[in-house]
C-alpha cells in the first residue's frame, strides 16, 4: 500500500463502534448471560474495539480472520433461510425462533457489520501476516475454555457438536474437541489469510 493510502482510522468509526459496544455488551449480558461472550464472534467485538483505538494492525488483522468468512457464511445461511426456509449451513436457526427475544435476534445482525468494520481497518492500515498464528493461538485458548467453563447445552463455539445444541456422539468428546481446534483455523482463517495475502502481493493492501 502506498504511503498516501495508509491513513489513520476515522474518529467517527471509533466513536460509532464504541457506542455499539456500550449498548450491545450489557444487553447481551442481561439477555444471554456472560457465558455468551465466549463465542469467538462475540469476543471479536471487544477485540475490534481495542484494535480500533490502538490502531493495531495485528489485532485488527486477527479479527478480520475471525469474522470475514464466519460473517459471510452466517449471512448466507440467514438470507437463504429467510427466502426459502432452508438452512444450507445451519447454526442460525435461532434467528427464526419465536421463543428467542426479538432484541437478541436483532442484535445478532452484528455478524453483518463486523466483517465490514474489520475489512475497512485492514484496508486502511494494512494486513499483518502474523495474524494467522496469533488468531489461531487465541482460538486454541478460547475453545478449551468454552468447553470447560460454559454450560454444555449452550454449545458455545460448537465445542459439543456442530451447530445445534445436541452433542455429537460419533467420536470421543475430547477427540472431537482436538479436531475442532485444528479445523477451525484451517477452514475459517486460512482461506481468508491466503486471499488477503494475495491482495497484498497485488498492492491492494499494505
Amino acid at each position: 500500500m502506498s504511503d498516501h493510502r495508509r491513513q489513520r482510522l476515522p474518529l467517527w468509526l471509533k466513536l460509532a463502534f464504541t457506542a455499539w459496544i456500550a449498548g450491545w455488551a450489557p444487553t447481551f449480558w442481561v439477555l444471554l448471560g456472560p457465558q455468551n461472550y465466549f463465542w469467538l464472534c462475540n469476543l471479536a467485538n471487544f477485540l475490534l474495539l481495542v484494535g480500533l483505538w490502538r490502531e493495531s494492525r495485528l489485532l485488527l488483522s486477527m479479527q478480520w480472520l475471525a469474522v470475514a468468512l464466519v460473517g459471510s457464511l452466517w449471512a448466507l445461511d440467514v438470507g437463504t433461510a429467510a427466502l426459502t426456509g432452508w438452512h444450507p449451513i445451519g447454526g442460525t436457526e435461532y434467528m427464526f425462533d419465536g421463543d428467542e427475544p426479538l432484541l437478541t435476534r436483532l442484535l445478532s445482525l452484528y455478524h453483518l457489520i463486523l466483517p465490514a468494520v474489520a475489512g475497512l481497518c485492514v484496508w486502511r492500515l494494512g494486513y499483518e501476516p502474523r495474524a494467522l498464528a496469533w488468531q489461531t493461538g487465541l482460538t486454541w485458548l478460547v475453545i478449551p475454555a468454552s468447553f470447560l467453563l460454559t454450560e454444555a447445552q449452550r454449545n458455545i463455539n460448537w465445542t459439543r457438536g456442530p451447530f445445534g445444541s445436541e452433542p455429537q456422539e460419533l467420536v470421543d468428546p475430547l477427540l472431537y474437541l482436538v479436531a475442532l481446534m485444528g479445523l477451525w483455523p484451517l477452514l475459517l482463517y486460512l482461506p481468508v489469510h491466503l486471499l488477503t495475502r494475495a491482495l497484498q502481493r497485488r498492492g491492494l493492501l499494505g
